[in-house]
């Protein structure tokens, strides 16, 4: 089926694939506000939090940034899988910096603390992306902002980005958390794409596909976004079944009554 569409609208690949190569990646004028934001923050040696609904593209800006952060003089990593004790979270990092875990977590904390000082001592600032993370564990949470304290809180040494649904901010405003947002410079937030931002997206991804001409008509792009509520992911979604029908139907265009259908038939589901 899939073929069919493709060969139908005379596209090389699936436009709306996540499998795009960080260059490759669209970003719209607001998330290059928020990217430049991050990039600043850890030149600065500083920590952010990055919050958004989901599928508003917190992930494709965390990409872009991992394409545009220079190579020498940074070191990141990124870790997703927030739903972790504390020692099993240093386990978990200390995989992700190439290092061997140790069995208890002051261990663990040590092994992970100590290669951050060792990269100071030869000018690279390890970024660490902490993704899920309104997912935390509470204890991860109450031992982190220790990971941000160096020589007696006098050098900074890594810059941590956690990124995370909107209730994140909501977690680490509680008062037992203070210590740690005290440390998060920059309060980011990631909004839903605006419909120009929708059509232009559409239209970059089928363009990279190899499609020459518009494909959605103005009324059904406006749809599309309203369905997809300017979620990245759901415009990905909503835009691939309305292509696959519309080749269906022998269709030339995707128009409103496509998208409609689209949305009847997941609402029916």
């Amino acid at each position: 089926m899939s073929a069919a569409y493709l060969t139908h609208f005379n596209l090389r690949q699936s436009p709306f694939s996540k499998e795009v190569a960080d260059p490759d990646l669209w970003i719209p004028s607001s998330k290059k506000v928020v990217l430049d934001a991050l990039l600043e923050a850890i030149d600065a040696r500083e920590s952010v939090l990055l919050c958004g609904e989901p599928g508003v593209g917190k992930t494709c800006v965390l990409r872009a940034l991992r394409n545009r952060l220079p190579q020498a003089g940074f070191r990141l990593t990124y870790c997703h899988n927030a739903t972790l004790g504390r020692r099993d979270f240093y386990r978990q990092l200390c995989l992700a910096l190439g290092l061997s875990p140790s069995a208890t977590a002051a261990a663990v904390f040590y092994a992970v603390s100590t290669h951050v000082e060792e990269l100071g001592r030869e000018r690279v600032h390890p970024v660490f992306l902490l993704d899920e993370a309104h997912l935390m564990h509470q204890d991860t949470l109450d031992h982190l902002h220790i990971l941000l304290n160096y020589e007696w809180d006098s050098r900074a040494l890594l810059s941590l980005v956690l990124v995370g649904l909107p209730e994140l901010a909501g977690r680490l405003e509680m008062r037992r958390n203070r210590s740690l947002y005290s440390r998060l410079h920059h309060r980011i937030e990631i909004e839903a794409m605006k419909p120009e931002d929708t059509a232009e997206y559409v239209r970059y991804r089928l363009e990279a596909a190899g499609c020459t001409r518009e494909l959605f008509t103005s009324d059904a792009m406006a749809m599309l976004h309203e369905a997809a509520s300017g979620a990245m992911r759901d415009i990905d979604r909503v835009a691939t079944l309305a292509l696959r029908l519309a080749a269906r139907r022998k269709k030339k265009l995707v128009e409103r009554d496509v998208i409609a259908a689209v949305i009847d038939t997941e609402a029916a589901d």
